[in-house]
């Protein structure tokens, strides 16, 4: 089969430039390429990309009055310091937190929500 792997996730906002600085801060990938329209984190074998959208709504999780357009995991080994590092970098913690003891929820500067999750046992 030609396609081999995911390559990136992109992800919509209104300011990719303040968005993919929030993720860079929040991973530590780098941003390899940034224009106002356009803003590409390298993540090692897969990239996050950022792709301005005009008249942007931020989701409304957990309500769908406004979609939201991703949901990114990432998974962490302590969820109280993933969680305090996130708020730093600009996160604000979601109100609804279907299982705080596996996994947070936060949501990102554009109003994406994303998780911190422990590691899946096998």
């Amino acid at each position: 089969m030609e396609i081999s792997q995911l390559a990136a996730v992109g992800i919509d906002a209104a300011d990719p430039r303040r968005l993919g600085a929030f993720y860079e801060k929040l991973t530590g990938w780098k941003v390899a390429r940034a224009s106002d329209h356009f803003v590409a984190l390298d993540g090692g074998p897969i990239w996050l990309t950022i792709h301005q959208i005009d008249h942007h709504q931020r989701p409304t999780w957990p309500s769908s009055q406004v979609p939201k357009q991703m949901h990114l995991d990432f998974e962490v080994n302590d969820l109280d310091a993933a969680q305090s590092e996130a708020v730093e970098a600009g996160a604000v913690l979601a109100d609804t937190q279907p299982r705080p003891e596996a996994w947070r929820v936060l949501i990102d500067p554009e109003g994406h929500p994303f998780c911190l999750c422990l590691p899946i046992s096998t």
